[in-house]
């Protein structure tokens, strides 16, 4: 329960998403813009039935204002007033905390300086060393974070592409091809490849053919198929959700799109409301039930579970993340609340490392985090399809 009134900024994010002036929703409520600026930086609680009003014109939810702020965006805040450039002033996390609750656009402008800090650190090293550093995953993190991991255009037109090609209420690698040679006339090839030659998968626009390597899994290969549906259906409907988010090269933005593609993908082999009903009422978050159940890998029904955000069919707030045995990140995203790590540098007791000691078992651990609270957390070593040298 919270303390004391902290959801000014909520309103005022909110009153910005509908393009609506301070001045316009000052006169609906018939408070001076005075009062509203004072409610909106929590220096003022608004009476019943100004908040009740509040809600009805920003149709905010109940929960929209009692949940709690963005948990990744104070993870990235903590992180980020402990670089080397703000060690000197010891900002402690309760500081951060209160910047994310105050002004969480400050926050992200805290985020996006530091990370500009550190990139050109990063750049430093690269000119030194000779190799390149940067996480290319922070940003994704960042856009995908933005919409809470729900995109539901590309839910809607994963749903319809589904409608079109299930078999027996699946979606399956044969339908996929199918599909693709109807709509597209792209055919799809399984090949071996040729030593001197190694590739996971090819597209040659051109020639109309999609190549895919005989030695990949039946599960990525169905990804990759569904993938490409995305590509070749969807671009405008990404491309609209890339526009809106404001991205520091074209590099991280396209890096967001294949992230999209590959959202897109598993949507259209698990569609939400079917992967919904299943998951959360049929199978009860038993992911190996649910990885049988769609024909897919444990990684994409783990990826999967983390995307029910939608408010009327809503799951369980969960975390993801992806780590080698030395501890380096290469997929994270949050919902829960944990404090995943950005990089690397995790703790060695937590069972994400000891699920490398048991390949095929699912480890589960109650993990209490640096700032108090504890998280019931699942590990399983995923085995990787990769091709190359």
């Amino acid at each position: 329960m919270r303390k004391k009134f902290e959801y000014g900024p909520i309103i005022r994010t909110k009153r910005q998403e509908k393009n609506m002036k301070a001045k316009d929703l000052a006169k609906h409520l018939d408070i001076t813009p005075a009062f509203l600026s004072l409610i909106e930086s929590n220096q003022r609680k608004p009476d019943g039935d100004t908040l009740l009003k509040i809600q009805e014109i920003l149709e905010l939810e109940r929960n929209d204002l009692t949940k709690k702020s963005n948990p990744d965006l104070e993870s990235r805040t903590k992180e980020i007033v402990k670089i080397s450039l703000l060690e000197d002033l010891d900002i402690r996390q309760e500081e951060a905390e209160e910047i994310v609750r105050i002004n969480p656009k400050i926050a992200k402008a805290l985020i996006r300086l530091g990370n500009d800090h550190k990139n050109k650190e990063h750049e430093l090293e690269k000119k030194m060393h000779g190799k390149e550093t940067i996480f290319p995953g922070e940003i994704v993190s960042d856009f995908i974070q933005k919409f809470e991991n729900y995109f539901p255009s590309l839910e809607e037109f994963a749903t319809k592409i589904y409608e079109k090609i299930k078999t027996n209420n699946r979606t399956r690698y044969l339908s996929l091809c199918d599909y693709l040679k109807e709509e597209h006339n792209i055919i799809v090839k399984d090949v071996v490849p040729q030593e001197e030659k190694l590739f996971s998968k090819i597209y040659y626009p051109e020639k109309k053919e999609f190549l895919l390597s005989d030695y990949l899994s039946l599960e990525t290969k169905k990804l990759f198929a569904a993938t490409l549906v995305a590509q070749l259906g969807a671009n405008e409907i990404i491309k609209n959700y890339l526009n809106e988010f404001s991205f520091p090269s074209e590099v991280s933005k396209k890096v967001s799109k294949v992230a999209l593609l590959n959202y897109t993908g598993a949507a259209i082999m698990m569609p939400y409301e079917n992967f919904y009903n299943e998951c959360v009422k049929k199978h009860r978050y038993d992911l190996e039930l649910l990885r049988n159940s769609f024909e897919v890998s444990f990684e994409q029904i783990c990826h999967r579970v983390t995307c029910l955000q939608n408010p009327k069919m809503k799951g369980i707030p969960l975390h993801m993340i992806r780590v080698d045995r030395s501890g380096n990140v290469s997929k994270r995203f949050s919902i829960s609340g944990i404090e995943l790590p950005r990089l690397s540098g995790a703790c060695p007791k937590w069972n994400v490392y000891s699920a490398f000691s048991n390949p095929g078992k699912i480890s589960a651990a109650v993990s209490r985090m640096t700032d108090g609270e504890k998280y019931v957390c699942i590990a399983r070593r995923a085995r990787w399809n990769l091709v190359g040298r």
